[in-house]
């Protein structure tokens, strides 16, 4: 007995003959009245009545009707099942701005890898855009972005936010920044300062900070990760969301710190962006739980 036996035979009691039945599955009537006898040998039952005007299910076949829907839907999802597994072996595919990877992307791969010996986590730093267009395109499974309040998030992704924070004045420990309780504009206007490429959320803020009047000499960096070391290598002080500062290596070796703007500021949150699946496959929703779970304990 073969699975299509039961799918031609189901297809035609739905159809009402071979010839409706073949052109929905687009099987010739011959092949499926073949592939139906050879079942009813099978059986030693007739499930057919075959007349000059076309066959109908017989009465044993109406009554095996029930129990052949249920192997079909059995079959069903074992096929979705095997799926599933299969995911669980293949690689999660994350793309991040790098603002929380040190303090929260880190160590939800260290745990979520202990407990999925089989699943890598392949993570690749990206813009906002970038992020978005693979998740979209299905390049990407997960996506970490930072966004202020009303930013456009795609309606087709599902947004999980992960953190919330304010943008601050990254600098030096010996910087005499440090030494304020809070910094201005025009005080980063007077020194060097390090900035993010555009396409950066924080780009996007200094920007509307400085105006037409930035500071004099600016750095620009790829990423939160990247501003800090050259903060901490004294090439001036930069500005990033506070949860990406507290608890970096190079806060916690005490070569950094931060200090908050004088200026209002809108909030920033980093969120987790996912496509929207009618049944998440099992690995990106432990992902999704190992990641809220920890950013919530931070």
């Amino acid at each position: 007995m073969r699975f299509e036996q039961l799918e031609y035979l189901t297809a035609v009691i739905r159809h009402g003959s071979l010839r409706r039945a073949g052109e929905h599955l687009h099987v010739s009537q011959s092949a499926l009245s073949e592939a139906i006898s050879t079942l009813e040998r099978e059986l030693g039952v007739p499930l057919l009545e075959r007349h000059r005007s076309g066959a109908r299910v017989s009465r044993e076949g109406r009554d095996l009707l029930p129990l052949m829907t249920e192997i079909l839907a059995g079959v069903t999802q074992l096929k979705a099942a095997a799926r599933d597994h299969a995911r669980t072996s293949r690689a999660i595919r994350v793309g991040t701005v790098n603002a929380g990877t040190s303090v929260l992307l880190v160590p939800t791969v260290r745990e979520f890898g202990a407990g999925h010996p089989n699943t890598s986590v392949d993570v690749a730093t990206m813009f906002q855009p970038e992020i978005e267009e693979g998740l979209l395109e299905g390049r990407l499974d997960v996506g970490l972005v930072n966004v202020f309040p009303g930013d456009d998030i795609p309606a087709v992704l599902h947004r999980t936010t992960l953190l919330h924070g304010t943008p601050a004045v990254c600098c030096r420990t010996d910087d005499p920044l440090a030494a304020q309780d809070r910094i201005s504009v025009d005080d980063l206007r007077a020194r060097a300062f390090v900035g993010m490429r555009p396409g950066y959320l924080m780009h996007r803020l200094a920007q509307r900070l400085f105006g037409g009047d930035p500071p004099p000499e600016t750095y620009s960096a790829d990423g939160a990760e990247m501003g800090k070391s050259l903060v901490a290598s004294g090439t001036g002080p930069a500005i990033l969301p506070d949860y990406s500062i507290a608890g970096d290596p190079l806060e916690q070796a005490g070569l950094i710190t931060m200090r908050p703007l004088a200026e209002e500021v809108p909030p920033v949150m980093m969120v987790l962006l996912r496509r929207r699946f009618d049944r998440v496959p099992p690995t990106i929703l432990d992902f999704e739980e190992t990641i809220v779970r920890l950013a919530r304990s931070t």
